[in-house]
């Protein structure tokens, strides 16, 4: 048989057609740039859990869909409620959060994607549907890495999914050689891309920066049938590509099997893999089952959210929120949880968030007192603040005759109505003036350890967002969030703290 578009052949040829279509339509979906942040999270050594928190609160959607499935029957075995994404992280870890995460935008992504594509789309559903069978599959089991698994298996079709998005025309060559030659789509594709799928998906996986035990799975792993080896253990990265490669094919069977013949595919690759994976067949094919209810529930979970009012649009910023007590005492519930057994980092991040949140601000940031340097340093922000501002947010602690050094002297919160009033500005820093000036409104909460200033967390309100005042419900509730903090810091001389907490002495 002639081929038809051998110049295309060249593995070098393929990836330089991919990556210029990428560029062309835009990045797989726009989702490196998620990916990066999420990895750089879960890889980083210092304030991991602070850095995933706000990687996770820069998405509101994210942050909704990762609370909830924080407390979904799935992890009701830690026995506790979570509010916060902050709490959320301390108490799954970042590993699990981050794999969450990157699942979860990762589907967002392929759904937008695949609206312009029949082929896309249906390869979606597919990938998707692995993702359901391989959460219950993990369920199933003694392991705790039910997230990552999730990940792996959305991730195994990726050569797919990217081959039939950005390369249409060759994807439609290598289904009809598959078909025509009677052979496997990834020994077609290696007729007419010069690459496998697997392989494509790999080297995406690894441009993305996706961890290395997620990229190593992205491969087949056939079941091994009546060998010496059938009866082993599998290593980590071997489990995650069994299952990943098991759930592809049993979504592949429910997505194009006709009902009759896929009870008979169904039960044959639970066959094969079960004793693999160290199950029973009738609980790889119960898992499949609760795949697909859960897949049908949460169908018509989303058209029935559509129908009424879309996610995404209820989490936009606008300003404080109307239950931003509940949300207060909520977060304050949570510190109250963590604070005698979770770092200084931890639960700062957890009442940072919960001010954040509960306020509605534009912008939070949590400054510390550095005793060596003679000033206070802001530590971490969520909202509208870049690394480059924050190293730029620092002014000596020697006393000025300012309304911040006013707080810390006086141990007690101040709000700050209007901050452009002509007659407050000599009240206001020059540091202040330099980097925060869009704020319309601020709140400052001081923390004060043995009567000595040890830091406080400034919150501001810009003008983009409607008036706010702060009642006394909430002035009871940021105090005793600020007795926490403090009585965290009295915790402090712990081995996994981070290193700047110990230069608040």
């Amino acid at each position: 048989m002639t081929n038809q578009i051998s110049p295309a052949i060249n593995p070098e040829r393929t990836l330089d057609l991919l990556w210029t279509r990428v560029r062309q339509r835009g990045d797989l979906p726009g989702f490196s740039k998620v990916v990066t942040a999420i990895v750089g999270a879960m890889q980083g050594e210092d304030d991991r859990e602070f850095n995933m928190t706000r990687t996770v609160l820069s998405d509101p959607t994210l942050t909704q869909r990762v609370l909830r499935l924080a407390n979904s029957a799935m992890y009701s075995a830690f026995g506790q409620s979570i509010n916060t994404v902050s709490k959320a992280v301390i108490v799954l870890g970042t590993e699990t959060i981050g794999h969450l995460a990157l699942g979860l935008k990762l589907i967002d992504g392929l759904s937008a994607a695949s609206l312009g594509s029949s082929d896309t789309r249906s390869e979606m559903e597919r990938a998707v549907m692995a993702g359901q069978i391989a959460r219950q599959v993990a369920s199933s089991t003694t392991r705790r890495d039910t997230e990552e698994v999730v990940v792996c298996s959305i991730l195994h079709s990726l050569g797919r999914l990217m081959v039939s998005f950005y390369l249409p025309e060759q994807w439609a060559e290598v289904q009809m050689r598959a078909i025509s030659n009677d052979i496997s789509e990834n020994e077609a594709a290696r007729d007419v891309l010069g690459l496998e799928l697997d392989e494509i998906g790999r080297l995406i996986g690894k441009r993305w920066g996706l961890p290395s035990g997620l990229v190593a799975s992205l491969k087949e792993m056939p079941p091994r049938i009546d060998s010496d080896a059938s009866h082993e253990p599998l290593e980590h990265s071997e489990w995650l590509a069994a299952v990943s490669t098991m759930s592809t094919r049993c979504a592949g069977v429910l997505c194009e099997d006709d009902a009759a013949s896929a009870e008979v595919d169904l039960a044959e690759i639970a066959e094969n893999y079960a004793e693999m994976l160290g199950l029973d067949s009738a609980v790889v094919l119960s898992a499949v089952d609760a795949a697909q209810k859960a897949s049908e529930d949460e169908s018509l979970a989303h058209h029935g959210k559509q129908a009424d009012e879309p996610e995404a649009q209820m989490s936009l910023p606008l300003g404080k929120p109307l239950d931003s007590v509940n949300i207060l005492k909520r977060g304050v519930g949570d510190m109250h949880d963590e604070v005698a057994t979770a770092s200084t980092g931890q639960v700062m991040t957890v009442a940072l968030e919960t001010v954040y949140q509960g306020l509605g601000l534009s912008r939070a940031v949590a400054f510390l007192r550095n005793h060596d340097e003679g000033k206070y340093v802001a530590r971490m922000c969520f909202g509208e603040c870049t690394e480059e501002m924050l190293a730029r947010l620092n002014f000596k602690d020697a006393y000025q005759p300012d309304v911040f050094h006013a707080a810390l002297a006086n141990d007690k919160m101040i709000f700050v109505e209007d901050a452009q009033a002509p007659a407050f500005l000599s009240k206001l820093p020059r540091w202040w003036r330099d980097e925060l000036s869009t704020a319309r409104s601020f709140v400052i909460l001081p923390l004060m350890l043995n009567f000595h200033p040890v830091g406080f967390m400034y919150g501001d309100w810009d003008a983009s967002v409607p008036p706010s005042k702060i009642s006394q419900q909430e002035v009871v509730l940021l105090d005793e969030l600020r007795a926490l903090v403090v009585k965290a810091i009295g915790y402090r001389n712990k081995s996994d703290e981070p290193s700047w907490t110990r230069t608040m002495r």
